[in-house]
């Protein structure tokens, strides 16, 4: 099916009569869930259902649920989390403790009609990564990375819940947070092809990911990564990464010109999905408009990705929250 090329949030607890409108005429591919949308279990599973009643199908619902301070669903109806490097770093297992902590998100996610989850991050920790970013990744050499973040993407995948790769092709090197300003690298792309882009390399069959708001000055000078068809030819070529292509969220201000220029632009560079975020009804609207339908392409990565949602595999949920606990508790003693 052709859907606009967007993926859209609601204003709040509830689908209002013009989202419900608005969203049958547009018709976007997805949504995505933030804490305003969030109150308890049923409320968000009442939330899911109407968004993909608007729309008359099946469509992926999206949400941060990282873990940590990236968590939409928190206290006092859902677990909180450390975050994720914390937890690398302070696990007498890590790998497992990585792959229980996103089996029991995924239940979470599920439970309530959550399908999609922007997870894992495959960029690396260096000396000079934003604060905004460091404690949400899994480390700073090639193989913790990508073990982890394979780890990751499986266990969101056995609980029923499609994994987002991001931030490609790697936003480890960002110094200032591309929610407020524009972060560039200059090093050279030979360095970047061996280091940054490698671990997006070795995860490049995950079925969707999302760019990361970064100028590589050694590649494109002018544009970040979601907006230039350099970096997107690199992230299809160099990388290999065949999937589905959604934008990071078009409303943060590493992005220059209207929120209709930076949709128009990310879809013409290559693109598959704009992702807008904030809810505002006058934005969507443009957003919706700039990014048209979904190419053929597009369309045949989305419903690859969406053929492998599934129903979770039975898990004793008591059992994996208590081994958790133990493998965080051995690995404290340990150090």
């Amino acid at each position: 099916m052709v859907c606009n090329a967007t993926i859209l949030g609601s204003e709040g607890h509830v689908v209002t009569g013009w989202e419900k409108s608005f969203f049958r005429d547009v018709d976007p591919f997805g949504f995505i869930v933030f804490a305003r949308n969030v109150d308890t279990p049923d409320q968000l599973r009442r939330l899911t259902s109407d968004l993909r009643d608007a729309v008359g199908r099946d469509a992926p619902v999206l949400i941060d649920q990282e873990g940590g301070r990236v968590q939409r669903m928190r206290r006092p109806h859902w677990r909180e989390y450390l975050p994720a490097l914390e937890q690398m770093e302070k696990a007498s297992n890590p790998m497992r403790a990585q792959w229980i902590r996103n089996r029991l998100i995924a239940q979470e996610l599920h439970d309530v009609g959550i399908d999609v989850n922007c997870a894992p991050l495959a960029d690396l920790v260096e000396d000079e990564t934003h604060p905004v970013l460091r404690n949400r990744l899994y480390g700073n050499d090639l193989e913790t990375v990508v073990a982890a973040a394979r780890v990751c993407a499986d266990a969101f995948l056995a609980g029923g819940v499609l994994p987002v790769l991001k931030h490609i092709p790697g936003y480890g090197r960002a110094s200032v947070d591309s929610h407020m300003d524009l972060p560039t690298v200059t090093v050279p792309r030979s360095a970047l092809e061996k280091h940054d882009f490698a671990p997006f390399r070795a995860l490049n069959d995950i079925a969707m990911g999302m760019t990361a708001h970064i100028v590589f000055a050694g590649i494109d000078p002018l544009n970040p990564a979601t907006t230039s068809s350099k970096m997107i030819e690199v992230i299809r070529e160099d990388i290999g990464f065949d999937g589905l292509i959604m934008s990071d969220d078009i409303s943060m201000e590493a992005l220059s010109g209207t929120i209709d220029q930076r949709a128009a632009a990310l879809i013409a560079a290559g693109c598959d999905i704009a992702l807008h975020c904030n809810g505002k009804a006058h934005e969507m609207a443009l957003v919706a408009s700039a990014a048209g339908e979904m190419t053929p392409t597009a369309v045949i990565r989305a419903d690859r990705a969406l053929a492998q949602r599934k129903t979770p595999e039975n898990i004793d949920i008591l059992a994996l929250i208590a081994e958790l606990e133990a493998l965080l508790a051995l690995g404290s003693c340990d150090r």
